[in-house]
């Protein structure tokens, strides 16, 4: 009670003293401050700035403050997955692919709610939620006018039910009924969005299209006749004479809108040189075409030309004819403009920084979407290209929190970490970090984005900077940023191998059983030969060998429907080693079994070590064993192991006759032989 009655009246006191600052006059309406050179204390000096302290009546605060605040006091956890994934730990993913799976999954389920709400409406009429939310209930998709009209042409297009919506139309005029050249132009802006067919609930994924044309100098004057096709691999094509075309050509009066939306429609669904010739009826019947259109035709430009310069030419006609119609350009108009100059080539290079001048004398800011055309037309498919161009796109880019403006906004951040790996700038890379922690620039990424950025970034780590700061950056974005695919898994070897590090291959193991790479071939042999290289501390070996133990277990059955993976002679060779230098003397002579069942020869080494261990262990009979093994493959090394077994050994009368009563087959044809296939051996 006491605390309660001293925070009271220190509130009171707070309150006291703010309604005095602002509401009394004179030196008691400013604050003191002992840091007196930026403010001043006196009123002696008229040059000294003071601050007054103004309480505002109200703070008009943004509706997500609160959450802003509360997210401000928490950091990432570098050891969680994305938080889309925490619902279920049961599908928690354990690489790049299975997040993408299960991200995947997620939206399909979501679309598949969709579906049933969209088709069987009349299962979803009751409302139970208290208060009710109109927008998180089912939309009512079920036509409400009945009977042949325009309105119900209208609330069919609504809707977006093209078959109806064209069926309707239909009727209408087969009934005499003229339809409004507004109802129409709205039927065709639906037949075009969706080209001519029922919208899908699933949400297309688009990928990236291949822009660039193969790598040229801008002496070339035409480019390879290639098939650029964007909707080519999914979504619908313009058909001929569809609906829309149909449409178009019996309607008795027509506007630029009309004109307009069948330009965008057939660009969008790949009917390019119908495009272009129907932008020629529209300049014949003297309309003009709005922004939008001339941002299709714009990006259309690619596949009506064949030759660089051609293709530069007309877009400059279109944005001439932009300024002859009088429609100002927008953000848009430029992106356009230097997407299509990613496939002029040496032309795209010369042209795209006037672009960029161009944007800056109208007052247009680039998107991230105009930087990740420029670093396009100027480092995929060169060589050797100077970094001063995406320095001083970082350097703008730096300095800005962008939001979403273009579609291609997104790719900007992987297009430009491309570049810093291509250049293998570690310190460019650091910068565009720097870009993407800026304000809500983070947001670009989404989950396969962000994989594939953090992805690229650790390679060049690995490439480029010292182990102890690839090890910090390792533990901090696994998983929480990325999931290392394989390839990163080389990488760091290869950056603890420079860095003669490999006590840490453990712990990498550790992390590529969880991964889920434990059976891939090449990931295997890498770990078995890094670790079986040199000589290691007994405690090193002794996690090494349990390592190998692990790693021999992929090639083994493990269960119904699991193929064992099959056995190199050199990864055969690496097992013996680990587990000879652990002095694991039995489980090393098991693995030597193996070199006969897969016909194969170990090599002078992988014997020497297991002799090694036997002599450690005091196992004469093993020793024994590995120089009738030689005997029988017939080696050329079988006598110095006799020898040597004969010498470091403390052998029984038994053991001696077991010895001695070896057959060799040592002569120099067996020998050349040998010789041959324990060369062959090393080869694979």
């Amino acid at each position: 009670m006491a605390a309660r009655r001293v925070g009271a009246g220190c509130w009171q006191r707070a309150l006291w003293l703010g309604r005095r600052c602002r509401l009394s006059g004179g030196r008691n309406s400013y604050r003191s401050s002992s840091s007196g050179a930026a403010l001043g204390k006196t009123v002696d000096n008229p040059q000294v700035t003071q601050e007054e302290i103004v309480l505002p009546r109200r703070k008009t605060w943004d509706k997500l403050a609160v959450l802003q605040t509360l997210a401000s006091t928490v950091n990432r956890d570098p050891t969680a997955a994305h938080y889309m994934f925490q619902d279920d730990p049961f599908l928690m993913p354990r690489n790049a692919a299975h997040a993408r799976l299960y991200s995947l999954s997620k939206e399909s389920g979501r679309n598949a709610a969709k579906y049933i709400i969209k088709n069987f409406p009349q299962y979803f009429d009751k409302t139970f939620a208290e208060p009710n939310v109109p927008c998180l209930m089912p939309q009512t998709l079920t036509p409400q006018t009945e009977g042949v009209s325009e309105e119900a042409l209208r609330e069919r297009v609504h809707l977006r039910m093209v078959k109806e919506a064209v069926d309707m139309f239909d009727q209408l005029l087969q009934a005499g009924t003229p339809v409004s050249l507004e109802t129409t132009n709205s039927l065709l802006d639906l037949l075009c969005f969706y080209g001519d067919g029922e919208p899908t609930p699933e949400k297309e994924q688009e990928e990236k299209e291949d822009l660039e044309e193969p790598g040229v100098d801008a002496s070339e004057q035409k480019a390879p006749k290639r098939q650029f096709r964007r909707g080519s691999q999914s979504g619908p094509r313009w058909r001929e004479n569809n609906h829309a075309e149909r449409i178009f050509k019996i309607m008795p009066e027509r506007n630029a809108h009309s004109y307009c939306s069948m330009i965008r429609g057939m660009v969008k669904h790949g009917a390019y040189s119908k495009a272009y010739d129907m932008y020629i009826d529209l300049l014949n019947e003297r309309h003009k075409a709005d922004v939008h259109t001339f941002n299709a035709l714009i990006r259309a430009v690619p596949y009506l030309k064949d030759k660089f310069v051609e293709r530069w030419e007309l877009a400059k006609d279109f944005l001439t004819h932009m300024a002859q119609q009088k429609v100002q350009p927008t953000l848009l108009t430029f992106n356009s403009v230097l997407k299509s100059l990613r496939r002029c080539g040496g032309v795209g290079r010369t042209m795209s920084l006037f672009v960029l001048k161009e944007m800056e004398a109208l007052d247009i800011e680039p998107s991230l979407a105009s930087y990740d055309h420029l670093l396009s037309v100027y480092y995929r498919g060169v060589e050797a290209q100077s970094s001063d161009i995406i320095s001083e796109v970082l350097n703008e880019v730096e300095k800005r929190s962008f939001t979403a403006q273009d579609p291609d906004d997104a790719n900007f951040f992987n297009t430009a970490m491309q570049v810093c790996c291509d250049l293998k700038d570690i310190k460019l890379a650091y910068q565009l970090n720097r870009a993407l922690e800026k304000g809500d620039n983070w947001k670009f990424l989404d989950v396969d984005r962000s994989n594939g950025y953090w992805s690229k970034f650790f390679s060049l780590l690995c490439m480029m900077e010292q182990i102890e700061v690839v090890l910090k950056w390792y533990k901090e974005m696994s998983p929480s940023l990325f999931y290392p695919s394989p390839k990163n898994i080389l990488d760091l070897l290869q950056a603890l191998d420079a860095a003669n590090q490999l006590e840490v291959i453990p712990s990498v193991w550790e992390d590529v059983k969880q991964l889920g790479f434990s059976r891939r071939q090449d990931l295997l042999e890498e770990f078995l030969s890094l670790m079986s290289r040199e000589q290691h501390p007994s405690e090193v070996q002794l996690a090494f060998a349990k390592c190998a133990e692990e790693m021999k277990a992929a090639h083994e059955p493990a269960g119904p429907g699991q193929v064992p993976l099959e056995w190199t002679g050199s990864a055969l060779g690496h097992v013996v080693v680990l587990f000879s230098r652990a002095g694991r003397t039995q489980d090393a002579w098991n693995m030597m079994e193996h070199f006969q069942k897969i016909n194969r020869i170990p090599t002078d080494k992988v014997m020497d070590e297991f002799l090694n261990c036997a002599k450690q262990t005091n196992c004469p009979d093993e020793a024994i064993k590995m120089v009738k093994l030689a005997a029988s493959l017939g080696l050329p090394l079988s006598q110095r192991l006799k020898s040597r077994t004969e010498e470091e050994f403390e052998l029984s009368e038994t053991q001696k006759k077991a010895l001695e009563s070896i057959k060799w087959d040592g002569d120099s044809s067996d020998s050349d032989s040998s010789d041959s296939d324990s060369s062959d051996s090393d080869r694979e």
